[in-house]
């Protein structure tokens, strides 16, 4: 496989309801206000990531728009902000961390703006990413981890058809020092990508 810096990649993706796009410079502000409405949910099952433990700053949130922009160009994560198209508004977003382009396989990630959920939209956009992944990237294995206790994403990982590979018991310390578990789904290819 050539140099994953190589491979021309969108930066914008499309449903019929959505436009997910990489986050940009000057993009910190509409990020602030999504991430700080959805702060306590975040912190409850997302606690142990670095852009969510801390308080939010303007500063901070226009860094990781940058930093992750980067990360895009650098073929590292593959995040989108998700936004709603008749209205402008960030929903949330998603995105393929921890790529390995040898074999390749990544996890899928995403996050929803609290104020939104129950919509359908993120599971839209993981479908959408799910679709880009396994046809344009020629992934053979996606992953998705949550929270034994986040059944929303639990059922999100099911309605996107991840299979349930097994559960890692206390395999990590919790926002509040306590042992948690996650759940390992798996999506594979269903054939070989041309």
């Amino acid at each position: 496989m050539k140099n994953p810096i190589l491979l021309d990649l969108p930066a914008t993706l499309e449903t019929a309801r959505l436009l997910m796009r990489t986050p940009q410079a000057g993009d910190g502000a509409i990020f602030l206000a999504a991430l700080s409405a959805s702060l306590p949910e975040l912190r409850r099952y997302l606690g142990f990531l670095p852009w969510v433990k801390p308080d939010p700053t303007a500063e901070s949130a226009e860094l990781y728009c940058r930093t992750t922009y980067l990360d895009y160009l650098n073929r590292n994560n593959l995040v989108y902000f998700i936004f709603e198209k008749s209205s402008g508004q960030l929903l949330g977003a998603a995105g393929l961390y921890r790529i390995d382009w040898t074999l390749p396989k990544a996890e899928v990630g995403y996050w929803s703006n609290s104020a939104t959920t129950g919509q359908g939209f993120i599971s839209e956009a993981v479908l959408r990413l799910v679709d880009f992944a396994f046809q344009e990237l020629c992934m053979r294995r996606l992953e998705l981890v949550s929270d034994e206790d986040n059944l929303p994403s639990r059922q999100l990982a099911v309605r996107c058809q991840f299979e349930l590979e097994g559960i890692l018991r206390n395999d990590r310390k919790t926002e509040d020092g306590s042992l948690g578990s996650s759940c390992m789904y798996a999506r594979l290819a269903a054939d070989d990508c041309q």
